[in-house]
């Protein structure tokens, strides 16, 4: 698959996931009452799990490999689950108790400046293209 057409689809994912997680930090946050940082971490995991599923079935579709779903799974919350996490919590720290940001807002600018790499490790190891061995 073209790489830009598989970037494009990463996004239209990442866009559905970002709703998903700033409905589900919303929820927990301002409704439920959790502390920011753990409604962020609570709200980061159902989006994993969430574009997990669609990067699956959608953006890497040509590369599914069922036999290997519970390694993708645990690929893709090492990888993009970490830089997710370790990103998205970081910056919600500096931009919410530093910069005074608003919530969502902070929220929204940690999940674009984690997308790049996201997207790399996707490609390279989550979901990375089988190998063909050469018989000589």
């Amino acid at each position: 698959m073209n790489p830009w057409v598989r970037w494009c689809k990463f996004n239209l994912v990442g866009a559905v996931g970002m709703a998903v997680q700033l409905g589900s930090l919303a929820l927990f946050n301002r409704w439920a009452g959790v502390h920011y940082l753990y409604a962020s971490a609570a709200a980061l995991e159902v989006t994993l799990l969430h574009n997990f599923v669609w990067h699956l079935h959608y953006t890497w579709r040509d590369r599914q490999d069922n036999s290997a779903l519970f390694s993708q799974l645990l690929r893709f919350h090492l990888s993009n689950g970490l830089v997710s996490f370790a990103g998205n919590l970081a910056l919600m720290r500096v931009l919410v108790a530093g910069a005074h940001m608003p919530v969502l807002a902070a929220n929204g600018i940690a999940i674009l400046c984690c997308s790049l790499v996201n997207f790399c490790l996707g490609n390279e190891w989550v979901f990375t293209a089988k190998r063909q061995t050469v018989q000589g």
